[in-house]
């Protein structure tokens, strides 16, 4: 078994081969003057076990491409199975047609890494469970719901919480983390005019003088998850916490987040955003690499993936 880093997130590849006691493969990976992107392998490979770790985070279609080289590099060098870990998985957010005459980029994306010779596939908190079967293979989904209940049991000491889907579709997410923490949930009512905008129409659910804790997948440009804890300050919120796997943070989503209800945003490090939250004090990462590393031994021992999550 061993770990090739992609270039997208190299703190959460050393990490991961840390807590797997193992050196990451001695890779070049380097962009010619016109960007093209050149990948080559410095050590023998052939017949192994091989997990890329590669998030397809910004810039999506740089990092994508990246990961396609490096699996197409894997498989030319005779590796024995190529598992590809991707802690965020972009596209996924385009998972069916919303409007007439759109493509369903997460089954093109799904196809392409499949082609480039991915036996298997370890993603984090997929945007949409659908998207497991868009792939022929064999695919893992790690979930952080059990990373945020612990670190709420440990550092919101209140019997008052209650946890909040931002939207319609997040009431399973919001609804698993509240049987782990033992707590109710109201959902947000929402509604988006045009993409990337959102409203809040209503909220279904008491939240008067709770401490109510937000759990999402994605916060991208931040409007949705700032607009809803204005709404839940509106209603009587005492505190607003927000959990969120996937932090994209893009634009002015840092500043958003600032200057909002909001008490405290916790993310993971599927996506390395160290740059952009160093002067947040709002803003606090908690590290998934020692959930995808078990995760990885476990694929590499043939057993139970799944069995993390009970």
């Amino acid at each position: 078994m061993k770990i090739l880093a992609g270039t997208s997130n190299l703190k959460l590849c050393k990490d991961i081969a840390r807590n797997l006691k193992l050196k990451l493969v001695n890779t070049n990976i380097t962009r010619f003057p016109d960007n093209e992107i050149y990948v080559e392998i410095n050590e023998n490979i052939r017949g192994n076990s091989i997990f890329v770790v590669q998030s397809t985070s910004n810039p999506v279609n740089d990092n994508l491409m990246e990961l396609l080289i490096c699996i197409d590099a894997l498989r030319r060098s005779s590796a024995k199975n190529i598992t590809a870990v991707i802690p965020y998985f972009g596209y996924a957010r385009q998972d069916r047609k919303v409007v007439p005459r759109t493509a369903i980029s997460a089954k093109l994306v799904s196809n392409l890494i499949t082609d480039a010779g991915a036996n298997r596939i370890l993603s984090v908190d997929l945007h949409a469970g659908q998207i497991q079967g868009f792939f022929d293979i064999p695919v893992d989904n790690l979930f952080a719901t059990p990373i945020f209940a612990r670190h709420i049991k440990k550092n919101i000491k209140t019997n008052n919480l209650i946890c909040i889907a931002p939207d319609v579709g997040g009431v399973e997410r919001a609804r698993a983390l509240s049987r782990r923490i033992n707590v109710g949930i109201a959902i947000i009512d929402k509604r988006r005019p045009t993409p990337g905008k959102s409203e809040v129409m209503n909220i279904v659910g008491n939240v008067k003088h709770k401490i109510c804790v937000i759990v999402d997948d994605i916060i991208d440009s931040g409007g949705t998850i700032v607009n809803a804890a204005k709404a839940l300050k509106d209603k009587g919120a005492k505190e607003i916490y927000v959990y969120i796997t996937h932090a994209v943070l893009s634009g002015s989503a840092v500043d958003k987040i600032k200057e909002s209800q909001i008490k405290k945003l916790i993310i993971t490090d599927t996506i390395d955003n160290s740059k952009k939250i160093k002067i947040s004090k709002k803003i606090e990462v908690i590290s998934f690499a020692p959930m995808i590393s078990e995760a990885i031994k476990r694929i590499s021992n043939s057993t139970s993936v799944s069995s993390l999550f009970k």
